[in-house]
C-alpha cells in the first residue's frame, strides 16, 4: 500500500496540514500511523468530516467498534471482542493462557501469572493479536489483498520464537510444505498463484453471502499460505469481512472447536457441518450485540 505525507494529503483534500495532523491524532484517518514524528497516511484514505461538525451516534457494529477503539473505551463491545476473539482463537491453537490472563494483558498491558509457567510466545501472540484486531477494524471496508493478509501475519508472529528461525517467513508465504491434520496443503511454490486466484475470484463478487465467507475460509485454509498462524489469520479475515458486509460475526470457542474442524474437512461434500457450527457461534455473538444494544 502507498502512503502519503501530511503535506501531500492536505493538498489532496484542500485543507491545512494542521487539520490533517489533528485528524490523525484523533484517530479519524483509518490506517494512519507514525514513523518517529511523521504521519504516514494511506493513499486511499477518505477525508473525515470536519472536526466541528455535529457528530453522528454510531449505530452499526463497525461504527461502534471504531468509536470505542478511538476513545479507548473500557467495558464495551470493543473490549469484549478483543478479549473473546483473542482468547478463543489462540486457545484452540494451543495457547495455555487462561481467559483471565488474556483479559489482564489487554486491560493492564502486564502479565498476571498463577499456577505455573506460561510460554512467552503465548503472551507475545496474545498482545500481537490485539493489534491485529485493531487492524481489521481500521481496514474493514477496504478490499481484501495479499498485502493486508501478510500484514496480519507479520503483526501476529513478530517477536515470537518462530520469527527467529531462518526458515520461518514472518509476514510472507511459507518456505516449507505443511499439513493440516492429515490434509495436504498448497506447496510453497504454488501459494502465490493460488492466493492471487482466490482473492481475484472473491473480490469479483458484488454481493457476499455467509456461505461465500465460509467458502473463502475453507479455500484459504486449504492453501495454508503461512508456515504457522493460518487459522488465526483466517479467522481474523472472517471477522473483518463480516464487518465489511454487515454480517453478524462469530467467534469459534473451545466447545465448537471439533465441530469447526470437522466442518472445514467436510465442506466440499457437506456444507451443513461448518455452516451450522458458525451459525451457532453467530447466535452467541448476537447475545453480545443485544446486551450492548447494537442493531443487526
Amino acid at each position: 500500500m502507498k502512503y502519503l505525507s501530511v503535506a501531500q494529503t492536505a493538498k489532496k483534500w484542500h485543507i491545512s496540514e494542521r487539520s490533517v495532523r489533528n485528524y490523525c491524532a484523533l484517530g479519524k484517518i483509518g490506517g494512519a500511523f507514525l514513523t518517529g514524528k511523521t504521519w504516514n497516511i494511506p493513499e486511499d484514505a477518505q477525508k473525515p468530516d470536519r472536526i466541528n461538525k455535529k457528530s453522528v451516534v454510531p449505530t452499526t457494529l463497525l461504527q461502534v467498534l471504531t468509536a470505542e477503539k478511538n476513545a479507548k473505551l473500557s467495558g464495551g463491545i470493543y473490549h469484549k471482542v478483543q478479549i473473546e476473539l483473542t482468547y478463543n482463537s489462540n486457545h484452540i491453537e494451543g495457547s495455555r493462557l487462561t481467559h483471565d490472563q488474556t483479559r489482564y494483558i489487554f486491560e493492564t498491558n502486564t502479565v498476571g501469572l498463577e499456577g505455573g509457567a506460561v510460554r512467552v510466545d503465548d503472551i507475545v501472540e496474545t498482545s500481537n493479536h490485539f493489534k491485529c484486531i485493531d487492524l481489521i477494524i481500521e481496514h474493514a471496508k477496504r478490499p481484501l489483498t495479499e498485502a493486508f493478509i501478510k500484514t496480519l501475519h507479520r503483526n501476529l508472529k513478530s517477536g515470537t520464537t518462530d520469527a527467529r528461525q531462518s526458515w520461518f517467513a514472518v509476514g510472507d508465504y511459507k518456505k516449507l510444505p505443511n499439513t493440516v491434520g492429515d490434509m495436504y496443503t498448497a506447496r510453497p511454490e504454488e501459494v502465490g498463484e493460488r492466493m492471487k486466484a482466490l482473492l481475484c475470484a472473491y473480490n469479483a463478487q458484488t454481493a457476499v453471502t455467509f456461505d461465500d465467507l465460509l467458502d473463502f475460509h475453507y479455500r484459504f485454509e486449504c492453501i495454508h499460505p503461512f508456515q504457522d498462524g493460518n487459522g488465526r489469520v483466517g479467522r481474523l479475515i472472517l471477522f473483518k469481512e463480516c464487518l465489511k458486509f454487515g454480517i453478524v460475526p462469530f467467534i469459534i470457542d473451545e466447545n465448537l472447536k471439533l465441530f469447526y474442524y470437522r466442518g472445514l474437512k467436510e465442506w466440499p461434500v457437506e456444507r451443513g457441518y461448518l455452516r451450522d457450527t458458525c451459525l451457532s457461534a453467530q447466535d452467541k455473538f448476537k447475545l453480545y450485540l443485544d446486551y450492548f444494544n447494537i442493531k443487526y
